[in-house]
């Protein structure tokens, strides 16, 4: 989705655009272009960070950029202008002046035409003082009046006193403009340390307060109050704030949650609290599929794809799916249904820089096995690129973790949102084995499925189960099942 406006003939804004599902926020991650490059039509300018994937975001005209809205490391708001583009460059209209780079809460209002506007503030738009301010500018021509009216119009409102001031009219704009910003966990750490945000230094980006700019003012603070009480007074309510002051920075790192983070931890808590879940385990030997992933290498089928036991492993949990086709399902809490899914849309659970992600192979139950390796090959690149979108994340029906790519042996992994079942796949090891009657060194792996026991019940999830470690250690059983 493209979103842009136009300001003037000559000036066109580009807003930041739902890149997928309904997200209502970016954060901009890197700016390729500065004001006074030329752009063209469809040119990557920045890339984003969704709370799906990493998106790059091409401009949709030509022109020189005139000014950039956000820096980098900034939570956009979907709608919001990031980027003003000159157009025709050169030509006789005024150039409106940039604005400063900002935060996205200082830029959720556009600029307004009169100065005396409500001021955004870090949540929500402060107080509303129009119909203050409108009194004083219809009697522009008698400063006494205007006075008058505003003071009268304060105390209505409720903000005077008895006695009105000989000139309260300018008070209430700087309050409402000078107001310290600070994202409300700040706010509530503030009022119960007993500290007026007024009164902190802050040293956040644009002049937010953070937690450490309260702490520091709170020491201080403490500290004086400490020396001027009595010696018999209870020192517990004095030094009790004094606590999170002491935070060492060499041994703590605090980590903004967002983005992928961010997302992946709502969808699990979500997941883990949502579904009842239950996870099943078989040992298996794995060594004949071992001897098949070795002879495909080989085989010219199989030419330019990679072949890995991944690769047999999601086969043969298609194949289990078809043999048990009621496992491919999804609980609609709205209707109360369950929803059988006649498709596959293989999620493969991928570890990023950026953290977890599942993109899913569209259409899995219908693919060759030189389609399917194909299609992990590409979702698995694109993954560790960074460049997986949000379409090809949407619309999983069953997942594959590969644990065993870490050397553990298994887990109990939770449920992609909307899924009816999960498989983690253990390390493959040499193990001692009792194969034909006698211990030997076989291949040997550990399988673990959960999955959703609202509409899965424990025989239906153990077939599927049994079914993908059957067709593990005899191979064959793809062509004899599928």
């Amino acid at each position: 989705m493209t979103t842009m406006t136009q300001t003037s003939a000559r000036f066109r804004e580009f807003k930041m655009p739902d890149v997928g599902e309904g997200l209502t926020e970016a954060e901009i991650l890197k700016w390729f272009v500065q004001p006074g490059d030329t752009v063209t039509d469809g040119q990557v300018v920045c890339e984003v960070e969704t709370a799906k994937a990493a998106v790059e975001l091409p401009i949709p005209f030509d022109g020189v950029v005139h000014e950039l809205r956000f820096g980098e490391g900034t939570t956009v708001d979907v709608g919001q202008v990031i980027i003003t583009v000159d157009v025709a460059p050169g030509s006789e209209e005024e150039a409106p002046a940039p604005a400063p780079v900002q935060e996205p809460v200082e830029a959720t209002a556009p600029a307004p035409e009169e100065p005396k506007g409500r001021t955004p503030v870090l949540v929500g738009y402060g107080v509303a003082e129009s119909s203050t301010k409108r009194r004083p500018r219809k009697g522009a021509a008698a400063p006494e009046a205007a006075a008058v009216a505003a003071a009268v119009q304060a105390e209505l409102n409720g903000h005077g006193s008895a006695a009105p001031a000989p000139a309260p009219a300018p008070a209430p704009e700087p309050d409402v403009v000078a107001r310290p910003l600070a994202k409300p966990p700040v706010r509530k750490l503030a009022k119960d340390l007993g500290i007026d945000l007024a009164t902190v230094v802050p040293t956040g980006k644009d002049g937010i307060i953070t937690r450490e700019d309260v702490h520091a003012a709170a020491a201080p603070a403490a500290s004086e109050a400490e020396s001027v009480a009595p010696s018999a007074a209870e020192p517990v309510a004095v030094s009790a704030p004094e606590a999170p002051a002491t935070v060492d920075s060499a041994r703590e790192t605090r980590i903004p949650v967002k983005g992928v983070r961010k997302a992946i931890a709502q969808a699990m808590v979500g997941s883990a609290f949502t579904a009842p879940h239950v996870t099943e385990f078989v040992t298996v030997d794995v060594t004949r599929t071992m001897k098949l992933v070795a002879e495909l290498k080989e085989d010219k089928e199989m030419a330019g794809v990679r072949v890995n036991p991944l690769l047999i492993i999601a086969k043969a949990l298609l194949v289990a799916i078809k043999r048990n086709p009621e496992v491919n399902a999804a609980w609609d809490e709205a209707n109360q249904e369950i929803v059988q899914k006649h498709y596959v849309n293989l999620g493969i659970a991928a570890a990023t820089p950026r953290g977890l992600i599942v993109p899913n192979i569209k259409d899995a139950h219908d693919k060759t096995l030189p389609q399917l390796a194909a299609a992990l090959g590409e979702l698995v690149s694109t993954a560790r690129d960074g460049k997986t979108s949000p379409a090809a994340m949407a619309g999983g029906t069953v997942t594959i973790t590969n644990v065993g790519v870490f050397g553990v042996d298994t887990g109990t992994p939770i449920l992609n949102p909307g899924e009816s079942a999960i498989l983690a796949v253990g390390a493959i090891k040499l193990q001692p084995w009792v194969h034909k009657g006698k211990v030997k060194p076989r291949q040997v792996t550990t399988l673990a499925l959960s999955f959703d026991h609202r509409l899965v019940d424990g025989e239906l999830g153990s077939k599927v189960l049994a079914d993908v470690a059957a067709i593990l250690e005899q191979p064959k059983r793809l062509i004899t099942w599928a």
